[in-house]
């Protein structure tokens, strides 16, 4: 487990939420985000583990540093597509397009951490996402917070990025001591225009 890497997308999103959120503790934090390591790919787990062992201490703005990371992780993600596919992803019904949104948010968490997995089902408008081995969420003793914001976030992000307004929230959570990090997404259809393909 100590060769693990983290993925770059989740490693320049939490450099870029911190720069954003948190900007006078940047020095800090380059310390383990340091650019050598984004430029490689990614950093190791003991270094990410220190960063979000730190931010959880920060209190308050650790919730909006996850939910601007995880802004950050999804846009980078849509915005590595072919262009072409997130034109023809635009024109499609939203039923098709929320689901090729949840895939895009699915291989957001692949990418995040390796072993970690999504499992997302739909009924009625609704979406639930059960995340299997939250990196956020592996904590000694379990605490009154849910950690799991990052994803709600990317989630939300995706699907608005989409054309589809979602309201995400965190339904169970294995920080606060629950068996599984699920999350519920309710989402809204909307015009396509202004979707993944927009200038």
């Amino acid at each position: 487990m100590s060769d693990a890497r983290i993925g770059r997308v989740l490693a320049a999103s939490l450099h870029q939420a911190i720069v954003d959120v948190l900007p006078t503790r940047l020095d800090f934090y380059e310390h383990w985000l340091h650019s050598n390591g984004l430029r490689q790919g990614g950093i190791g787990l003991a270094p990410m583990s220190a960063v979000l062992g730190f931010l959880r201490a920060e209190g308050e703005p650790y919730g909006r540093v996850m939910a601007r990371a995880g802004d950050c992780a999804a846009e980078w993600m849509v915005e590595e597509m072919p262009a072409l596919k997130r034109r023809v992803v635009a024109a499609l019904p939203a039923p098709l397009r929320l689901r090729t949104a949840l895939g895009v948010g699915r291989a957001l968490v692949r990418r995040t951490y390796p072993p970690s997995r999504a499992v997302a089902t739909v009924c009625r408008g609704t979406a639930r996402v059960d995340v299997r081995r939250s990196l956020f969420c592996d904590v000694r003793e379990a605490g009154p917070v849910p950690l799991c914001g990052f994803y709600a976030a990317a989630f939300a992000r995706v699907l608005d990025l989409f054309a589809l307004r979602a309201d995400a929230g965190i339904l169970t959570c294995r920080a606060t001591g629950a068996d599984a990090c699920t999350l519920s997404i309710v989402v809204r259809p909307q015009s396509a225009a202004g979707g993944p393909d927009a200038p």
